[in-house]
């Protein structure tokens, strides 16, 4: 890429992008940085190479701003940003709940913003990052936030109208994985294995799964029934959770965090 691009507020999220980026070929001369604190700054040019600089200095410099502070915080950022951002800089936003109109409405007319709905895994490059186009954005831009989010894991598009729902799929997924593996080692605990031992059987499983998932091209149920014997221990585990309500209670779970998204865009922080 020959553009400059910009991480403000660059915190687990947005260092493991300019570090995805800069293995896809970005030149650190081309990334800038912004953070809260000096020192972070410093630490992130010592370990990348990249350019420290204030928001405004990003903001008029670089060609693409990828804007990944809290949700909360979007407002205050963009009110700083907004003297500085000329119409035909792209803003990218990985803000959970915040619509592209909330940055149309505070920007020059006609800026093109994406928005975008990554999760942790980025840190491993197994992101799935989910992106969506402002109502002046072109897919040419699209094409832009792919590359970048691309150099940490999958992308896809989807309608704005779908962002929330992915939210609570993708965005906040990992974190029911990791629950569930928190819950299978207690399990295996309380089975009698030691701890370490639980963990490496439950990690090293879920990862055979999500590979066959992946790979295999199977639905789940088939997947799922092929390690079901009939009267054997699979089937009695699967009704237990049956009988303790797991499907519906993630079905709930999951509408509480879309819903939660929604109420992010309304500016409800609390």
């Amino acid at each position: 890429m020959s553009q400059k691009v910009a991480v403000l507020g660059t915190g687990k999220i947005g260092e493991a992008l300019l570090s995805g980026m800069l293995r896809a070929g970005w030149a650190p001369a081309d990334l800038l940085v912004t953070a809260r604190r000096p020192e972070r700054a410093e630490e992130l040019r010592a370990r990348h190479g990249v350019s420290p600089v204030t928001n405004a200095e990003a903001a008029k410099n670089a060609d693409t701003l990828i804007l990944t502070v809290k949700p909360q915080d979007m407002g205050t950022l963009l009110a700083e940003l907004a003297p500085h951002i000329p119409a035909d800089r792209l803003v990218i936003s990985g803000a959970a709940g915040i619509p592209t109109s909330f940055f149309e409405e505070r920007l020059a007319a006609g800026t093109p913003v994406v928005r975008v709905m990554t999760n942790t895994p980025a840190l491993v490059d197994e992101a799935m990052s989910v992106i969506s186009a402002g109502s002046h954005a072109t897919a040419d831009h699209v094409a832009v936030a792919e590359e970048i989010f691309g150099a940490v894991g999958k992308t896809l598009r989807v309608p704005e109208s779908q962002q929330d729902a992915c939210t609570a799929l993708s965005g906040s997924g990992p974190a029911y994985f990791f629950y569930l593996v928190e819950a299978m080692t207690d399990a295996g605990i309380l089975l009698g294995l030691p701890r370490d031992k639980a963990h490496d059987l439950i990690v090293q499983s879920a990862i055979g799964a999500a590979v066959m998932l992946r790979d295999s091209g199977e639905h789940p149920v088939r997947l799922r029934e092929n390690v079901t014997s009939p009267a054997g221990t699979t089937i009695n585990a699967i009704r237990e959770l049956e009988n303790h309500g797991v499907r519906a209670a993630l079905i709930a779970a999951l509408e509480a965090a879309r819903d939660r998204s929604r109420e992010l865009a309304t500016g409800n922080n609390g």
